[in-house]
């Protein structure tokens, strides 16, 4: 094989691989609550992990200890982590663990005063 031809399957393979990962992510509707009510998630599957991600407009809530949450097609939750790092950055994504089987909603809640701040639900359960 000449280098033309390598180059030209790298390239075929790079389109390909960006083609499926962009048909791979689902975007929920916005967030809706009180304190959490900007932005959306974006479900994605990288390295055969199920994973979400905040939007750029996403604005964290200004409450203490708020974490991710998800909420399954059966309306089991799962507090997953801590939405703010110790040094108070936000935690733009997250990896699903895998005991999670599909995801309907994610939420923002409250850990320390055990509620929801604002949720944002799929059109269609992912994984």
């Amino acid at each position: 094989m000449n280098h033309k031809t390598i180059l030209a399957s790298l390239t075929a393979l790079v389109i390909a691989t960006t083609s499926s990962f962009a048909q791979d992510g689902h975007k929920s509707g916005p967030f809706q609550g009180a304190k959490a009510n900007k932005g959306f998630v974006t479900h994605t599957t990288q390295n055969g992990k199920s994973m979400l991600t905040l939007s750029d407009d996403f604005v964290p809530p200004q409450t203490p200890d708020p974490h991710w949450q998800v909420v399954d097609s059966n309306g089991k939750t799962y507090l997953l982590d801590r939405l703010m790092t110790k040094d108070q950055k936000v935690k733009k994504s997250i990896v699903v663990p895998e005991s999670v089987p599909d995801i309907a909603k994610v939420q923002m809640w409250c850990a320390f005063a055990e509620t929801n701040l604002g949720e944002a639900a799929f059109e269609h359960p992912v994984k």
